[in-house]
């Protein structure tokens, strides 16, 4: 190492040549760097939707759901297969494993579904939806124009511009009213002209087409002949001839009503004051950059606006996913440059040395630089977990180790001594440990790259940009900081006395204490084990929960109602909710969307109203105000509205949570079984059992039962003596109560359906529709109720399946209370109270059942990455020894981090296990620096205390320094309230408080012990 650093400081200009061009590359990088502000933890998902708007939920499910299901059982990689069937759709969603191909597992899907052989006019889709692919959300406004109108501009021409921005996959259309002709059928006037409903629906088929008659040559041209024959306007579909009735024509005006209607409605969308809006969603392709498609989308847009759009017609961006990341970034910005000045200050305090405290702190922006560069070439995004968790006192540590070692040498040197050689001989010395260190650091790692699931997709990009940044770090601190450390290095002995006054101080007051500290041993582990228990007891009283919330700056409420609720009455209640919401002075819109939009991209209906809560910025609310008191007012002000269940959450998390569990609902336990009424009995057992347990909110079971259905069951003796068969009187029953779509009127580039079926007087009870007559092969006709039985009976409204299986879920939420504490409480009292029969059971989705997979899992990897730690130590110390002496020290390291935690009121979690994990690293690098030092005083004849006294006051500095470094580098994020610091917070709190034990442990246990780790300088090391 001392022939290259003098190679490189030979050539230094060069050096500093290059170093300015990575700096430069660097920043050029980040500004190609794609930012998000979350990562997606979800798996590859495929989803499956198919609509019939004629079948109910158990129709759905055995002629739709049960057969997808079995032919994609078996796709490589399948995980979890679940679906959701609801009046009129099928949804079937495939959790592959992670890191499995998700364009291939989507082919594969693909494939197989145009195999499965499904009723006529049902045909299965893939769906575009992600769970967190919604990055931006419109309303279509024109104050002048139908709801009709803006529907179509929205479907046929804003939708289509939209799709075609690189990384768009699809755009979600939500309320409004599609445009739909429609012929209402007076069945007296049928009747009066004896004509059939088939006819009329057989005229007007028949009387909507063009044709095209070869060509004609007129003189010297061609001519192409065609039959126009479309229908273009209402007029033109009343005089659609339908038969002849004693000579004379019956035209379509005859027997029904013509208009332009609207399609049933599946959704409505208000917001403010405004009760129906037309909304649309825009949808990222999976894996796409969404700063880049945000950035197309916008002058896409504003082209609308100015030129593509009707007059007085505009798109009103709602929601754009930019307006997160730009919050986020701002506050890691925030935690960066503060982090950055308390760490240079630091620096200064403790080296004194304005040139090296400012070549030390040019390693952080140098190893963040240096870490982009490699994500962009490797095509890895930044997300505020990625960048904003880095510890930049760690990045600085290998630094700081190599210039405290050549400032303190240089300010003790031989005048004559050439500068080069003393800087070449302090990287001698300081290589190694650092080496072996940044060893350690990415073996203390190894358990975030062993995570899999939620966690690894969260932390895997933290910890591939961590390795980056301290790889960027270790290849300055050996290449460049000798370099810049070597300027002005002749005249640094006349700078006045070797450390900072500060320093000085410390070290006297450690002199005085290291002869006891020697002496006495087993009192000072004995002293050191009482925290140590402390912290034990302190880690029992944590609790513990899976991930902190992500803060973004909104809320997502969610409304349960009845199952069997009316539309009518669902939209009426969502504007008065809307209303509610409107009162508190932290909200600025809020936005009601009630069912599912036309598409079926959400899988609801009516009894399912969401409410998305935009809030002002945290510094604009009412002084005292946070964010759990302003949903615990929310929800008291709710509970104004009886028989409905409440549910807070946030967009993203609420999309990923149901993404995860398979149910709308943060938590959830989920009862295995097959009958639907024992399971709807069991269920609402278990929801009183749950009701008791402190700490649940927001609970509620998902019925699956008690939707009223109107059933029209064929008596097939009747309908045979009046020659019927069930499918004519199905068929009847389809093309009278529910309409039949005959044939689609196209205008331009856009088709809307023309429906056929009776006035509404004729279908709109059961009496009315049991007297509707049927015609009979003899020409006669007989009335619906003579040849079927019309009853209203209950019936499935959402069945759910999971691998085959049909289950009920029970949703939950846990607040001011630990996920785990809750949990087991809520498991023990389920065990006690809930008695389930053979081939019943439950189980626990959502956050929980994340927790325990990931615990299981770290119990295993992390005693491998402490095997490794050991063997990197062996290698470092040639000594099992004083390898054992290091991982001995790191749980007194850990006494701040779990006292920290207590004092915060932080519970345990994921990202809090990855701050102990940061922590080790720190303290290893510390403990292997100080007992390197150790092993420098050793000479013969001079006395093991003696070598740990000298080497113990040399090394407090770096020791100090290092740890204090890494403390204070996270003191911003362990500090901050600010959007997007909540999932920093566990990590960061627990670094700081592990950064203030771990440095009193390497200097007070390491020379209590040391001398039982080191043998006789003479003796072979062990």
């Amino acid at each position: 190492m001392k022939r290259l650093t003098l190679l490189l400081l030979r050539y230094r200009a060069i050096l500093v040549s290059v170093l300015a061009g990575w700096l430069a590359a660097g920043a050029y990088a980040f500004s190609l760097l794609d930012i998000e502000a979350y990562p997606d933890p979800s798996p590859p998902l495929v989803e499956i939707i198919t609509q019939n708007p004629s079948w109910s939920a158990e129709e759905m499910e055995q002629q739709v759901s049960v057969p997808v299901e079995t032919a994609l059982f078996g796709i490589p990689h399948l995980a979890t297969a679940r679906s959701i069937s609801l009046f009129g759709l099928s949804d079937v969603k495939l959790y592959f494993d992670y890191g499995s191909d998700y364009f291939r597992d989507r082919q594969e899907a693909l494939n197989r579904i145009q195999l499965i052989s499904l009723p006529a006019n049902v045909q299965p889709q893939l769906s575009p939806w992600s769970p967190t692919g919604e990055i931006l959300r419109y309303v279509v406004r024109g104050p002048s124009y139908s709801l009709n109108a803006l529907k179509a501009e929205q479907d046929w021409m804003i939708r289509r511009e939209i799709k075609q921005v690189p990384g768009i996959i699809d755009v979600t259309t939500f309320g409004g009213t599609t445009r739909q002709y429609q012929a209402e059928v007076d069945p007296q006037k049928l009747l009066q002209f004896n004509v059939t409903l088939p006819q009329v629906t057989a005229a007007i088929a028949a009387s909507n087409a063009n044709v095209g008659g070869s060509y004609l040559t007129l003189g010297s041209q061609n001519g192409n002949v065609r039959g126009i024959g479309q229908l273009r306007s209402v007029d033109e579909m009343k005089r659609v001839l339908v038969a002849e009735h004693r000579g004379v024509p019956v035209f379509l005006e005859d027997v029904a009503e013509v208009h332009e209607g609207i399609q049933p409605r599946l959704g409505k969308i208000g917001m403010d004051g405004d009760s129906d809006i037309v909304e649309g969603v825009v949808l990222l392709q999976l894996y796409q950059p969404s700063l880049p498609a945000l950035a197309a989308l916008r002058p896409r847009i504003e082209l609308l606006n100015r030129r593509l759009l009707p007059p007085g017609m505009r798109v009103e961006t709602i929601y754009d996913r930019n307006d997160l990341i730009r919050t986020t970034t701002h506050t890691v910005r925030e935690v960066v440059l503060f982090g950055l000045v308390l760490v240079s200050v630091l620096l200064l305090v403790f080296l004194g040395d304005l040139r090296i405290t400012f070549v030390a702190a040019v390693a952080i922006p140098a190893s963040l630089l240096f870490a982009f560069g490699c994500m962009v070439v490797t095509g890895q995004s930044a997300n505020l977990i990625s960048v904003g968790a880095i510890d930049f006192g760690i990045l600085v540590d290998s630094a700081v180790i190599v210039l405290e070692h050549i400032h303190r040498r240089l300010r003790f040197r031989n005048p004559d001594a050439p500068v080069y050689d003393v800087i070449a001989s302090s990287m001698g010395e300081a290589w190694r440990p650092v080496l072996f260190s940044v060893g350690t650091i990415l073996a203390a790692f190894i358990p975030l790259f062993g995570m899999s699931g939620v966690p690894g997709k969260i932390f895997a990009p933290m910890s591939v940009t961590y390795v980056y940044a301290l790889l960027g770090g270790f290849l300055f601190a050996m290449i460049f900081a000798p370099v810049l450390a070597s300027y002005g290095a002749a005249r640094a002995h006349e700078r006045g006395p070797g450390e900072t006054r500060l320093v000085r101080w410390l070290q006297r007051r450690y002199e005085v204490l290291l002869p006891a500290l020697i002496a006495h041993p087993r009192r000072v582990m004995a002293l050191a084990c009482v925290p140590l228990l402390a912290a034990g007891v302190a880690y029992h009283y944590l609790g513990g929960e899976f991930m902190p919330k992500l803060e973004e700056g909104n809320l997502w409420v969610r409304a349960t109602l009845p199952q069997d609720v009316s539309s009518e009455a669902a939209f009426a209640l969502a504007d008065k909710i809307r209303s509610e919401l409107r009162n508190y002075a932290e909200v600025t819109h809020v936005i009601s969307q009630c069912g599912r939009p036309d598409d079926g991209t959400d899988v609801t209906t009516f009894n399912n109203i969401e409410f998305f809560v935009q809030l002002k910025p945290r510094g604009d609310w009412r002084p005292g105000m946070t964010k759990p008191k302003l949903i615990d007012q929310m929800n008291s002000a709710l509970q104004k509205f009886p028989g409905i269940s409440f549910g807070f959450s946030q967009n993203i998390e609420d999309n990923v949570d149901e993404a995860m569990s398979g149910v709308k609902g943060e938590n959830a336990i989920k009862l295995f079984g097959d009958d639907l009424d024992v399971l709807a009995d069991k269920a609402e057992q278990i929801r009183q059992v749950l009701s008791r347990v402190r700490g649940i909110v927001d609970l509620a079971v998902f019925h699956e039962t008690g939707q009223p259905d109107l059933n029209v069951s064929i008596d097939r003796g009747a309908s045979g003596r009046y020659g019927l068969s069930a499918a004519d009187v199905n068929a009847a029953v389809e093309a009278a109560i529910g309409g039949q779509a005959v044939t689609q009127i196209l205008q331009g580039d856009r088709r809307f359906d023309f429906v056929v079926r009776y006035a509404p007087g004729y279908r709109g009870s059961p009496e009315a529709i049991r007297n509707i007559l049927l015609p009979t092969p003899d020409g006669g006709h007989v009335p619906l109720g003579q040849v079927a039985r019309v009853e209203v009976r209950s019936g499935a409204f959402m069945i759910y399946r999971e691998n085959g299986r049909r289950y009920i879920p029970i949703k939950f939420g846990v607040r001011d209370r630990d996920l785990v504490g809750t949990i087991q409480e809520m498991e023990q009292r389920i065990a006690e109270a809930v008695h389930l029969d053979r081939g019943y059971h439950y189980e626990l989705a959502g956050e929980y059942d994340s927790l325990k997979t990931e615990e299981r899992r770290l119990a295993f990897i992390i005693p491998v990455s402490l095997l490794i730690i050991i063997g990197l130590l062996y290698m470092l110390f040639n000594s099992i020894r004083r390898a054992l002496l290091v991982v001995l020290l790191l749980p007194f390291g850990a006494i701040g981090g779990l006292f920290s935690l207590w004092l915060t009121h932080t519970p345990f979690s994921i990202s809090a296990s990855v701050g102990f994990v940061s922590a080790l690293g720190v303290g290893t690098l510390g403990a292997s620096v100080f007992l390197s030092g150790i092993e420098r005083h050793r000479a013969p004849g001079v006395k093991i205390e003696q070598s740990i006294r000298e080497g113990s006051i040399v090394e407090l500095r770096p020791v100090v320094l290092a740890c204090l470094a890494a403390g204070l580098g996270l003191l911003p994020a362990a500090l901050s309230s600010g959007i997007g610091a909540q999932a920093q917070q566990p990590l960061a709190r627990v670094v700081v408080g592990a950064m203030i034990t771990t440095p009193l442990a390497i200097l007070f246990v390491v020379p209590a012990v040391a001398r039982h780790f080191f043998r006789d300088p003479r003796d072979l090391p062990l």
